[in-house]
């Protein structure tokens, strides 16, 4: 019974995702077809290339974990053939597709317990479409701050743990939680998909929480990635419907994105679990500076 039960879960799991993937697809034809086709055709050999190669490179770094905004904006202003006022919808829109990409082949391809995820996904959405009036009141260098410095011990602590070093005890292996420590990554994920609402990544804390918790390294993938796939598409339309994007280069996050993916997913799916732990302990410092080095350069401009 439960396995039939884990199956069917699953099955709708990816069903969802892929409605997601080709709702937010037929959106963008359809936009494309009616008011883009001239900026389509358009488009020079140029912002091709540094399109699929802004796509390819900051989606391959999203699938280790690292996030795909920080590269792409980096890399934007590098190449300097898309308008600043476009890149955040370009962003949104190109990386919905990905993200799906993302969620779709880990969940297919990763132990994870499907009535784990389907709480994870649920709760980020319930964050970000239920709490936003309250955490854009939030003061934003604070919440950097506060997660910048709990990133820190805890690579240490997973270091140690994948060392064998400290009273830390052993990396987990769930491929799910059930009980307090469901309740807590639960309210967790909603805090994590509310913050998203004024810019803070969800891939690290969430990725966080589950390590803490004792959720195999490998299984924290596909978490994190549903529970960003379930919350993009929402906003992705409203960006489509304001015409508020770069064609080329969505169109190359979109596609290049799936290529970088792919990419990410055999490397990550081929490290042993040493190698792979001690990947995420790299992104969880990164993340901390990113953080850390962001609430800086805001307090050093008067921003609270």
């Amino acid at each position: 019974m439960k396995i039939w039960r884990d199956e069917f879960m699953l099955l709708a799991i990816q069903i969802l995702l892929g409605v997601l993937f080709a709702g937010t697809g037929i959106g963008l034809i359809v936009d494309l077809g009616k008011n883009r086709m001239d900026e389509l055709k358009g488009s020079t050999g140029k912002q091709w290339a540094s399109a699929f190669t802004v796509g390819i490179i900051a989606n391959f770094l999203d699938t280790l974990g690292c996030g795909s905004y920080a590269p792409s904006t980096f890399m934007y202003k590098l190449f300097n053939q898309i308008d600043d006022i476009d890149i955040p919808g370009t962003l949104n829109i190109g990386d919905t597709f990905p993200v799906i990409f993302e969620a779709f082949i880990f969940t297919t391809s990763v132990e994870c317990d499907p009535l784990f995820l389907w709480v994870m996904f649920i709760c980020a959405a319930v964050g970000s479409f239920g709490f936003a009036s309250i955490v854009t009141k939030w003061p934003r260098n604070k919440i950097r701050i506060a997660l910048g410095c709990a990133m820190l011990p805890l690579a240490v602590v997973m270091l140690c743990k994948n060392l064998g070093v400290g009273p830390f005890g052993l990396v987990g292996t769930a491929v799910g939680l059930t009980g307090w420590k469901l309740i807590v990554a639960a309210a967790l994920n909603v805090l994590w998909g509310a913050l998203m609402d004024i810019g803070f990544g969800l891939y690290a804390p969430c990725m966080a929480t589950c390590l803490l918790l004792g959720v195999d390294a490998q299984t924290c993938f596909p978490v994190f990635m549903g529970s960003c796939a379930c919350l993009m598409p929402a906003c992705s339309i409203e960006f489509i419907k304001s015409h508020r994007y770069d064609v080329a280069h969505t169109i190359g996050n979109a596609i290049g994105g799936c290529i970088g993916v792919f990419i990410a997913w055999k490397l990550v799916t081929g490290l042993p679990m040493f190698w792979l732990i001690n990947l995420i302990c790299l992104v969880l410092v990164w993340t901390s500076y990113t953080l850390l080095s962001a609430a800086k350069k805001d307090k050093a401009k008067g921003i609270a």
